[in-house]
C-alpha cells in the first residue's frame, strides 16, 4: 500500500537558513569547498582501497577495516549528495521549491544512512576488540560470512527502522503555509507544518534517534572499556601504544560523527532558547563536516592508505629530483 496520501501538497519552499538570507551567497562557498572535499576524498579512498593490489594481500584484519572504510565512504557519498547540491542551489539560484515526493526521499536517505554511519561505527568497534582482545581468534570470529551479514544487518537495520517514520510523514495532512524553515527536508521541520496530530511522529522520530544513537554509542563505549581494560593490562609499551594508535582514528570519527548529531538532534527538540539560524548551520555542517574529515583522518592514520594516496606526490618530488 502506497505511503503517500492524497491531501499532500505537490511541493514545498526550503527557506535556507533563516536570517541570513543576504548572506546566502557567500555562505555557500565554503560549503561547496568542503562538498567537493567530502567527494574527491571519499571517492579516492574508495578507489585507493578497490584498485590497489597490494591493499588486498595483507591480513584478515586489514582487509576488514578496508571493508568498513568503503562502507563508511559510500554512505558519506551518498549523505552529502541528497542535500548538498539543493543546498547550493538554494544560496546561489534561490531555487527554494521542492517537490513533496523528493522532500519525502531526501528525509529518508537522511535519517536512514545516518543509522547506518551509526551502525558502520558500531561495526568498526566490535573489529577492534576483537583484534586487540581476542587477536588469536580474530580469523574465526570475523570470517567473510559473518563481516557480510553485518553489513547487511547494518543496511537492513537503517531501512527498516526510517521507512515506518517516513510513511508516517507521508500520511499527514498539510492544509497550512508549505515554507520549511531549514536548508534540508528535515524531519521535525517538515511534521510542523501539518495541521493534524503529530504525536505519533513527534514520539517515534525522538525514540528512533535515541535508540540508534543511544543504544550504538552505549555498545561502543563498552568495546572501548573492553579495549582499555585489555591494553593497559599488557606487558609491552610498544605493543599498548600501537593499540590505542590503531583505535585512535576510529575515536577522531566517532567523536565527529556523534557529537554533531546528538546536538543538533536535541536542540532542535528542546533548544527553543538558541536561534533557529544557528541550529539550521549547524545542522548543515553535521551533513558536511563528518563526510569530509572521515577519508582525511582514515587517509591520514591508515599507512597503506596513507602511501597510496602520497604516492603521486612522491614521484613528482623525485622526477624534480633527477631532473636537478
Amino acid at each position: 500500500m502506497s505511503c503517500y496520501n492524497h491531501s499532500n501538497p505537490s511541493s514545498f519552499l526550503l527557506m535556507g537558513i533563516p536570517r541570513l538570507e543576504a548572506t546566502h551567497f557567500w555562505i555557500a562557498f565554503p560549503f561547496c569547498a568542503m562538498y567537493i572535499v567530502a567527494l574527491l576524498g571519499n571517492f579516492t579512498l574508495l578507489f585507493v582501497i578497490m584498485t590497489e593490489p597490494k591493499l588486498h594481500h595483507h591480513t584478515s584484519l586489514d582487509l576488514l577495516i578496508y571493508y568498513f572504510l568503503c562502507m563508511l565512504a559510500g554512505i558519506d557519498l551518498v549523505l552529502t549528495t541528497s542535500t548538498m547540491p539543493k543546498i547550493l542551489r538554494i544560496f546561489w539560484f534561490h531555487s527554494h521549491e521542492i517537490v513533496f515526493k523528493c522532500c519525502v526521499v531526501q528525509m529518508f536517505f537522511i535519517r536512514s544512512l545516518s543509522a547506518m554511519e551509526s551502525g558502520v561505527l558500531l561495526a568498526m568497534a566490535f573489529d577492534l576488540y576483537v583484534s586487540i582482545c581476542k587477536p588469536l581468534r580474530y580469523t574465526t570470529i570475523l570470517t567473510n560470512a559473518i563481516i557480510a551479514k553485518i553489513g547487511l544487518a547494518v543496511f537492513m537495520w537503517g531501512i527498516g527502522l526510517m521507512t515506518p517514520l517516513t510513511c508516517t510523514v507521508s500520511r499527514l495532512l498539510f492544509c497550512g503555509p508549505r515554507v520549511i524553515s531549514h536548508s534540508y527536508c528535515e524531519h521535525m521541520a517538515v511534521v510542523k507544518l501539518a495541521c493534524g496530530d503529530i504525536t505519533l511522529n513527534y514520539v517515534y522520530g525522538i525514540m528512533a534517534a535515541n535508540f540508534v544513537v543511544g543504544s550504538d554509542s552505549i555498545f561502543i563505549a563498552i568495546s572501548y572499556i573492553l579495549i582499555l581494560r585489555a591494553v593497559l593490562s599488557l606487558s609491552s609499551r610498544d605493543e599498548g601504544l600501537k593499540s590505542f594508535s590503531t583505535c585512535g582514528s576510529h575515536v577522531c570519527v566517532i567523536l565527529v560523527f556523534y557529537t554533531p548529531v546528538l546536538f543538533s538532534s536535541y536542540m532542535q527538540h528542546w533548544g527553543q532558547n538558541i536561534p533557529t539560524r544557528i541550529h539550521i548551520l549547524l545542522a548543515d555542517l553535521y551533513l558536511l563536516v563528518p563526510p569530509m574529515l572521515n577519508p582525511i583522518i582514515y587517509s591520514m592514520k591508515t599507512k597503506q592508505i596513507r602511501g597510496q594516496v602520497l604516492r603521486p606526490f612522491y614521484q613528482k618530488t623525485e622526477v624534480r629530483i633527477n631532473f636537478y
